[in-house]
């Protein structure tokens, strides 16, 4: 099987969108808002709490911009319709971090009206080491003006670790994921295992710091390492909460996570830029080339 899964990942790419759709579905929650807050409402029922994110980066234009802004407005007010567990991510660049500063400003400060206004969270999602910096200055900037608003670091990259030291406090919000961008060797961590162990002590001093983190990872060691760690120094519940994508398989571990009593939070992607973004996560995981082909052609 691992041979057909790596032929139907190689041969994707090339293939029309109608083709590659039923791949890309596990890992997308639709292309419009309902179909989205529709998914939302069954991890809700399941017990997982949800953060949503529409897809895309690097808007070019403002009208776009503006466009995208709007439905994550939309969003804030329909999440407070029906009552749901859920929370926003927002890439800056696709809401206008690459046109200029002042436009990416302009459009979180939207964002941040609407949040306030239904008492919601914000999540400032983190991009390639191109635009670190005024992503943070973007955090920064807002963290001022709203307490309900945080971050991503991501573990693979150096620099992370000098961040979290000077960003890191009782009202620091982070979620720490290893990282999907290409990076530079001079820059980052490439060997798995120095971005696990410091994705752990990247957790371990925000703990210190009692800021609340969220541990983005489906990496079952690094799960079992850090409940190890959360069970040997008592961390508490309220400092923390486990993150995983939408769609991707764990084998019944985010189940026991909750039957244990840990907050487990689930990243819903939607939109019609979704094509990329599954190729992305099938390549992380050919084997759900298998289980689609097995429903694909399963008889009742």
């Amino acid at each position: 099987m691992s041979i057909i899964n790596s032929l139907i990942t190689s041969v994707l790419p090339f293939c029309p969108k109608w083709f590659a759709k039923p791949f890309a579905k596990p890992y997308v929650a639709g292309e419009n808002i309902n179909e989205a807050l529709e998914k939302v409402k069954i991890l809700n029922t399941k017990g997982f709490s949800a953060t949503i994110d529409i897809l895309g980066e690097h808007t070019k234009t403002i009208d776009i911009a503006e466009k995208i802004t709007n439905q994550y407005c939309m969003l804030y007010e329909k999440i407070y319709e029906q009552s749901l567990d859920c929370s926003i991510s927002v890439k800056p660049t696709h809401i206008g971090l690459d046109i200029s500063m002042t436009e990416v400003i302009k459009n979180v400060t939207k964002i941040i009206t609407e949040a306030k206004k239904f008492d919601n969270f914000l999540r400032i999602d983190m991009e390639s080491s191109k635009v670190t910096d005024q992503t943070i200055k973007i955090f920064e900037h807002f963290k001022k003006k709203y307490s309900e608003i945080g971050l991503v670091m991501q573990a693979y990259l150096f620099r992370t670790q000098s961040d979290i030291e000077i960003l890191s406090n009782i009202h620091f919000n982070a979620r720490i994921c290893k990282g999907i961008y290409k990076e530079k060797k001079q820059i980052s961590y490439d060997k798995p295992e120095d971005i696990k162990k410091n994705f752990l002590m990247l957790a371990k001093h925000m703990a210190k710091k009692k800021s609340y983190c969220g541990y983005a990872t489906h990496d079952q060691d690094l799960i079992e390492n850090l409940l190890n760690w959360i069970k040997d120094e008592n961390i508490s519940k309220e400092l923390f909460e486990f993150q995983v994508l939408f769609g991707v398989p764990m084998g019944g571990r985010l189940e026991s996570l909750i039957q244990n009593g840990f907050k487990v939070r689930v990243y819903v992607p939607f939109g019609p830029d979704w094509y990329d973004y599954s190729l992305r996560r099938l390549n992380e995981n050919p084997k759900i080339a298998t289980y689609v082909l097995k429903n694909l052609f399963k008889r009742e």
